[in-house]
């Protein structure tokens, strides 16, 4: 038989073994590897895929997610990704762009409504500035001269393409004639316009833009911005959807002259309506993260984020903020308002969307669909 005392000591044994266990897996889950997550950002030298590197390094590092920064043709690629590609959890988006895909859902597209209503915003970034880059001996000099001219307007895909099809749009009552509309990338269209195959490149950046900066001194001699005419009838009407900023000498200082006045459109950080614990939890430290080192970003990353504000402003009808992510920063911004005594109002973010209404077929792909994707043969 055995003996009581073998049983106890074999007993303690386990109990010991167990514990030592217990030990090792806590040590194991508080070294435990990054969560690989994925965002979206924009064209290699763009500013979109710099401030995805800030965030992966001052944001989501911090935070234990091992963020893999996706260069992209832009913002309705990105929205498309965002809600299709195993992994992505962030991207970067403009504005109108967003808003492209609410009013497409609003008027009956099926597809838009699809990709857009799980979305959800984490707040607005800052404004980019939208670049009318001509050749330095083009007779033209303001924006409003662009109408029948040869115009790159970006990928199909991009952020550019919505904002300068948009922009023509509201500018001259009419769209960009196919003839007249390139689909360059931002490299290719500054270097089709210096050998005079098109007349005008749209560029959306937020300055100072690493695609300027990097660019040969001599061939930014042949190039120049055409600037907004704030009399021009044509400026009113864009002045309905885009807004007045100014491109500095500051951020070009081996380029342009003086100031030059453009238009804007918003950049956000955008999400998706997860409701998994773990996923939550995840983006629910990011924001944590991102409210303790707001500073650092401002501080170390670049330039534009000295332009954001840490703030969740009013959204109109059809914008929604991701409400994990939301409380967490809501409590961040109370607590360091509480601290700094900063005063601040919240801006309304500008957007004419409206409740997407019931789908309804498309039997033909309009140029807008192109432009977000939405079309089955892209």
């Amino acid at each position: 038989m055995v003996s009581t005392s073998f049983m106890r000591n074999a007993a303690r044994g386990a109990l010991a073994l167990c514990a030592v266990i217990g030990l090792a897996g806590a040590a194991t889950s508080s070294y435990a590897d990054p969560v690989p997550y994925k965002i979206t950002t924009g064209q290699e030298r763009g500013t979109y895929i710099q401030i995805g590197q800030d965030l992966s390094k001052y944001v989501a590092e911090p935070a234990g997610i091992d963020l893999e920064v996706l260069p992209s043709k832009g913002s309705a690629e990105n929205v498309q990704r965002m809600r299709y590609e195993p992994g992505v959890k962030f991207a970067l988006v403009q504005s109108d762009v967003y808003q492209a895909y609410l009013d497409m859902a609003s008027s009956g597209n099926a597809e838009a409504g699809r990709i857009i209503q799980p979305l959800r915003l984490i707040m607005p970034l800052y404004d980019e500035e939208i670049y009318f880059v001509v050749r330095s001996d083009s007779p033209l000099k303001t924006i409003n001269e662009i109408k029948g001219k040869n115009i790159s307007v970006g990928p199909i895909g991009s952020g550019t393409a919505q904002s300068a099809e948009t922009l023509y749009r509201l500018m001259f009552g009419e769209p960009i004639a196919d003839a007249n509309e390139q689909h360059l990338s931002n490299e290719d269209a500054l270097a089709k316009l210096i050998v005079r195959k098109i007349d005008v490149a749209v560029i959306v950046a937020g300055q100072p833009a690493k695609l300027f900066q990097d660019m040969n001194p001599e061939l930014l001699q042949q190039i120049k911005l055409l600037r907004l005419d704030p009399s021009a009838p044509e400026t009113a009407k864009a002045k309905q959807t885009y807004f007045p900023a100014t491109i500095r000498t500051t951020s070009y200082p081996n380029w342009i002259q003086e100031d030059t006045p453009t238009l804007t459109v918003k950049a956000f950080l955008v999400t998706y309506d997860y409701g998994l614990r773990g996923t939550v939890g995840a983006l629910s430290k990011f924001a944590d993260s991102l409210c303790a080192n707001f500073d650092t970003l401002q501080a170390s990353g670049h330039p534009k984020w000295k332009q954001v504000r840490l703030d969740l402003p009013p959204l109109t009808r059809g914008w929604k903020y991701y409400p994990p992510m939301e409380k967490r920063l809501r409590q961040c911004i109370a607590r360091r308002t509480a601290e700094a005594k900063s005063q601040g109002s919240a801006q309304t973010v500008s957007a004419h969307g409206t409740d997407a209404a019931a789908p309804k077929k498309k039997s033909t792909c309009t140029s807008q669909e192109k432009l977000l994707l939405l079309c089955g043969d892209q």
